[in-house]
């Protein structure tokens, strides 16, 4: 768990699905984003922290005052090659945006998907997220000239890969 200004990123509890899946859903239709094709339709939005039981995966959620204001994880996506897990429904609400949460939660995703075992991290995104674009490459992650794996998601255009290194 880390805190920061009130904020607490704690992993995700069952009681927290329905508020992540409403924000990461208004986040879609704020930045105007297809809802086929993506995170929105994907069944999985609905179910996230028992998705990530029992696999070699983890969710963590921003959590201010009992409101679920953002969340990341981490996942090993179907056809993803070996050792390599995708960065999953990172998702922030406005009203924690700019803060350096964002950066704080991706940062902690990264250390434990490290810790995981896993050694490069896989990320599929949208051209409207210039912002989250810019951070990635910040940490590391570069652009590809195509998708990896097989999230489901066939809408997003923008995929980036980063080696874990010591």
């Amino acid at each position: 768990m880390e805190t920061k200004d009130g904020f607490i990123i704690r992993p995700i509890k069952e009681t927290d699905n329905a508020q992540m899946a409403r924000l990461i859903r208004c986040v879609i239709d704020e930045f105007g984003v297809s809802r086929t094709g993506t995170v929105y339709d994907d069944p999985v939005t609905d179910c996230i922290s028992q998705s990530v039981e029992n696999v070699n995966a983890e969710y963590w959620v921003i959590d201010y005052g009992g409101e679920i204001q953002g969340g990341c994880g981490f996942y090993p996506t179907k056809g993803l090659p070996g050792k390599c897990a995708e960065i999953v429904k990172y998702y922030l609400s406005p009203a924690v945006r700019g803060k350096g949460l964002g950066g704080m939660i991706l940062d902690l995703i990264v250390r434990r998907a490290k810790g995981a075992g896993y050694t490069s991290l896989y990320i599929e995104t949208f051209p409207s997220f210039g912002k989250a674009i810019d951070m990635y490459k910040e940490r590391g992650f570069q652009l590809l000239d195509g998708q990896l794996g097989d999230s489901g998601h066939t809408a997003t255009s923008i995929f980036m890969l980063k080696v874990l290194t010591d």
